[in-house]
């Protein structure tokens, strides 16, 4: 799977929103997923960001993306449900959700983690997650086969000493994707986690500073799995945590 040789129209009439579109993982992903023919939603908290995004992604030829400037952190049901809504009346459906934007916060000992930094982590990480899937749920219902893809680690599947805050969240999202894939089993709706590993983006960089970004895989070398797991060739996927680099 992370040798997955994608056809050019994997993805061809399809409509996919990815968070945290505006850089890193999301953004190469948006990109990726236009050129093999979806039409993208980019969801995101920095309009610039979203907008670069949108204009590669056009300039390459690709179909034209919709852009949703929302920050997660402040965003309530309501908002997702209003966003669904939209994505109903605009494309009819939605054939994939790919949860990538998360907040890292600080690394310390647990009994030093400051009660602000953790809710605001799990509110990203976590509830709003949780919040917007279950307002996308109707229009992926819609879509003959949807694939929801979450963005884990290997710090939630195994706890490490100083990455509570943002291992736990980890621990959650494993347990949100295993509990729809559960509630869905023999269904045309799937839900799988990819566990990107090491890779060049920001989050990285502020984990590991002293890390030379050039031993790392970037985006785009990733990205392989994140097509798989969003196409067709995976249908009969559902409840697994993958791994973009299992031998790192």
């Amino acid at each position: 799977m992370n040798d997955y040789q994608a056809p050019a129209d994997l993805l061809k009439g399809k409509v996919i929103l990815i968070t945290g579109a505006g850089d890193g993982i999301g953004a190469q992903a948006a990109r990726t997923y236009a050129k093999h023919g979806a039409t993208c939603i980019l969801l995101g908290r920095t309009v610039s960001k979203l907008e670069a995004v949108y204009d590669e992604i056009v300039n390459a030829g690709s179909a034209e993306p919709a852009i949703v400037p929302l920050d997660i952190k402040g965003a309530t049901p309501s908002h997702y449900q209003q966003m669904t809504q939209t994505i109903t009346d605009q494309f009819g459906k939605l054939d994939g959700v790919l949860h990538n934007a998360s907040v890292l916060g600080h690394l310390s000992s647990f009994k030093d983690i400051e009660q602000q930094e953790w809710l605001d982590v799990m509110q990203t990480n976590v509830n709003g997650t949780v919040f917007l899937t279950q307002a996308l749920i109707p229009a992926l219902e819609k879509a003959d086969n949807a694939s929801v893809i979450f963005t884990t680690s290997s710090v939630g599947r195994k706890g490490r000493a100083f990455w509570g805050t943002y291992a736990v969240s980890k621990f959650a999202t494993e347990g949100v994707m295993q509990t729809l894939a559960d509630e869905y089993q023999n269904k045309s709706l799937r839900f799988n986690c990819i566990n990107p590993g090491g890779t060049r983006t920001n989050m990285r960089a502020q984990a590991f500073p002293a890390e030379n970004p050039d031993t790392l895989k970037t985006p785009a070398d990733i990205m392989p799995m994140y097509l798989y797991l969003m196409g067709n060739d995976s249908i009969d996927v559902n409840g697994q945590s993958l791994d973009c680099q299992p031998k790192r």
